[in-house]
């Protein structure tokens, strides 16, 4: 008997769904297999491509603590290894000046202007540890090195320095030439050393509180500079010792108060221990406007011991500073005919000042809020300045060693100026100094006798650039 034809209808259709439904069921499973591998694919490249920007940034990363560092600024420019480890600092100074001196009996040739400082500063380390400075100076007539020495950094507190450099005596005369709030220093350094070739120890400790220097130099005479060798047995000690005991206290009126001494001691029987010859011919001393009012005789050399002692202090509170100091001299002297004194020539100096801007003042330059920008209404800094300085010579000095109708037994000078700080590295300042004498203004037409014969009256000018 035959099936119905419905029947057998239904089941070639179930057949066929069926065979559908498998075909349908293999083709998915190719798809999701397909899609599988596809995302296995993309997910392999994506972990080569993030792993190869990990690499690109490791050596992105090495290259750049490798890479030498470059800085240019208002510091100067700087070359340095990544590390630290090496450096070169490059910086300068440069001073133009004028002096128009008035009323001055008829001096010829002190006024006009002069290329006071030149001086390139190349300033570096080696191995970390290891800092030296070379400073030429090409103002004035004469080429010359004033600084060139190797300091090893062994901690702040303990440090060796050895070459040519300032020695540790004078508060004033430590100042850098580029820092100085007058043209000229004061009277009082007339009787301290400058540079000098020896070796020192040097170093801060409790975050600044106690500085100290102490060193072993050639020896030089007062305000003089090195030569760059020396071959006299004697040797002089000098040292200094600075203390800012209130830096950290809790009143800001007391932090900028530091005071402290420095001194000199050694033996020398050579002219070149006597005074620099600065402002004449023979070794003597000079005023604000570097003019001589003190010599020796040319017959004088030095004799023995000379000793140096210079009590000073500073103080600075916002934009108020002030500076003092007194320095003793003294020297054994003699004549070609074997006549001897121990004389002790003093000198002492107080400078205050006000930034009338009211930018903080210190030892360093004013560093103006506001560099100079007219365009934006911005002039800078400007700081009013007043000084006065007072310096005796021995009076066993007159008359065998230095003649009365020519050199000034004393001299007192005070000066009053303005500085005027366009930005970091450009200063304009202007001052006033008068300088009278006691004794001295014979008859004579070179210094000294010619500058004793009335008070020097100099006003000075400066165009500065330094960084």
């Amino acid at each position: 008997m035959k099936p119905p034809l419905g029947a057998v209808a239904a089941a070639v259709i179930g057949s066929q769904t069926m065979t559908t439904n498998h075909l349908l069921a293999d083709d998915t499973t190719d798809t999701i297999n397909g899609l599988k591998q596809q995302i296995e694919q993309l997910d392999q490249k994506v972990r080569i491509l993030e792993r190869n920007r990990e690499l690109e940034k490791e050596t992105t990363d090495t290259k750049s603590k490798d890479a030498s560092k470059i800085s240019i600024g208002e510091k100067g420019f700087s070359f340095g290894s990544a590390d630290g480890n090496f450096a070169i600092n490059l910086r300068g100074v440069l001073q133009l000046d004028s002096r128009t001196f008035f009323k001055d009996g008829g001096i010829k040739g002190n006024d006009g202007f002069l290329l006071r400082r030149a001086r390139p500063i190349i300033e570096g380390t080696v191995f970390r540890d290891f800092d030296f400075v070379f400073i030429p100076d090409f103002g004035g007539s004469t080429p010359q090195i004033f600084d060139a020495y190797l300091n090893y950094r062994y901690t702040r507190g303990l440090q060796a320095q050895l070459g040519k450099f300032k020695s540790p005596v004078g508060l004033e005369q430590l100042q850098a030439d580029a820092n100085l709030q007058f043209n000229e220093r004061s009277m009082a350094t007339d009787l301290v050393p400058n540079r000098d070739l020896g070796v020192q120890l040097h170093g801060d400790f409790f975050d600044g509180i106690v500085s100290y220097a102490a060193g072993i130099f050639n020896g030089v005479g007062d305000a003089r500079n090195s030569s760059n060798a020396d071959f006299e047995d004697d040797k002089e000690f000098a040292g200094r010792l600075f203390l800012r005991p209130l830096m950290k206290s809790n009143l800001s009126a007391l932090q900028g108060f530091g005071f402290g001494a420095g001194g000199s001691y050694g033996d020398s029987s050579t002219a070149n221990a006597l005074p620099a010859t600065t402002g004449g011919t023979a070794p003597g001393y000079v005023t604000d406007g570097q003019q001589q009012f003190f010599a020796y005789r040319n017959t004088v050399v030095a004799g023995g011991k000379h000793w140096r002692v210079s009590p000073h202090g500073s103080y600075y509170y916002g934009p108020f500073g002030l500076l003092g100091e007194y320095v003793i001299s003294a020297q054994r002297v003699q004549t070609n005919s074997l006549n001897t004194a121990a004389l002790k020539n003093t000198a002492w100096q107080i400078t205050g000042s006000w930034v009338l801007t009211g930018e903080d003042a210190s030892c360093q330059r004013v560093v103006p809020a506001k560099p100079f920008d007219p365009a934006a209404g911005h002039w800078g800094a400007v700081q009013l300045v007043a000084r006065y300085a007072h310096l005796d010579i021995d009076r066993d000095a007159f008359p065998l060693f230095s003649d009365p109708a020519a050199s000034a037994r004393s001299a007192s000078a005070w000066s009053v100026g303005l500085n005027w700080y366009l930005n970091r590295n450009v200063l304009v300042k202007t001052s006033f100094s008068r300088t009278t004498f006691s004794g001295g203004g014979g008859a004579g037409t070179t210094a000294p006798a010619i500058i004793t014969r009335q008070p020097e009256n100099v006003l000075f000018t400066r165009v500065q650039l330094a960084f």
